[in-house]
C-alpha cells in the first residue's frame, strides 16, 4: 500500500511534477504536429523531445489520439483564457459567438499544419474527443450571458453544436485553400445570425 508523505506539501509537489510533465508532453506532440502533422506526432519522438520514458508517455497517453485530444483541449484551453481576459464586446449573441469563433480560427491559422492535423483526427477519432461539446460550452457561455452546457436546453444545444459544426466546416475548406479568412468570417457572421437570432 503506498504511503502519503506526511509533510502537508508533499503530495500537491507530486501532483504538480507530474502535470508539468504532462503539459511537456502535449507541448511536445503539439510542436511535433505543427511541423509535420499528426503522422510526426510518434509516440517514440514525442517522448525524446518531451525528456520521459516511452513507458511514462503512455501511462498518460495511451494512445496517439488520446495525445491528440490533450493538444485540442491545450488549444480550447488558450482560447478560453483569452476570453476570459478579454470578452466579446459585441451587443448581440450572434456579433459574440462571431468573434470567439473568428478569434479560435486566427489562433489555429498561426499553425496551419496542427490545426490540419487537429481537425482531420477529430473527424476520424474513434475515441471521444471534447472538442465540440466544449465549443458548444464555450458559445453558450459568451452568447446567452453565462449559460452553462448544462444548463441550456435542446434547442439552444442544437443551435451553439450547429454553428460549431460550420465552423469546423468552414475551417477545413480554409485548409484545403477553397476559403479565404474573410469568406470564413462572412459566413460564420451569416449563420451565426440566423442561428443565434432567437436564442
Amino acid at each position: 500500500m503506498e504511503s502519503h508523505p506526511s509533510t502537508p506539501g508533499g503530495h500537491s509537489v507530486r501532483t504538480r511534477s507530474q502535470h508539468q510533465r504532462r503539459k511537456r508532453i502535449v507541448q511536445a506532440a503539439a510542436a511535433l504536429a505543427s511541423r509535420g502533422g499528426v503522422e510526426a506526432m510518434q509516440m517514440r519522438t514525442v517522448a525524446e523531445r518531451a525528456g520521459v520514458a516511452l513507458g511514462t508517455l503512455y501511462r498518460y497517453f495511451p494512445s496517439k489520439m488520446d495525445l491528440v485530444v490533450a493538444v485540442v483541449g491545450e488549444e480550447i484551453d488558450l482560447l478560453e483564457s483569452s476570453i476570459e481576459r478579454r470578452p466579446p464586446s459585441a451587443a448581440t449573441p450572434a456579433g459574440r459567438a462571431v468573434d470567439v469563433l473568428m478569434r479560435a480560427t486566427r489562433g489555429l491559422m498561426r499553425e496551419p499544419e496542427l490545426a490540419d492535423a487537429l481537425i482531420r483526427s477529430l473527424i476520424m477519432a474513434e475515441v471521444d474527443t471534447p472538442f465540440g461539446d466544449r465549443m458548444t460550452g464555450l458559445l453558450l457561455r459568451v452568447a446567452a450571458d453565462g449559460l452553462t452546457y448544462e444548463q441550456a436546453n435542446e434547442e439552444q444545444l442544437a443551435l451553439a453544436g450547429s454553428l460549431s459544426s460550420v465552423w469546423v466546416h468552414e475551417l477545413l475548406e480554409m485548409l484545403r485553400g477553397r476559403r479565404t479568412y474573410d469568406q470564413i468570417q462572412r459566413r460564420i457572421e451569416i449563420a451565426s445570425d440566423r442561428l443565434f437570432h432567437d436564442l
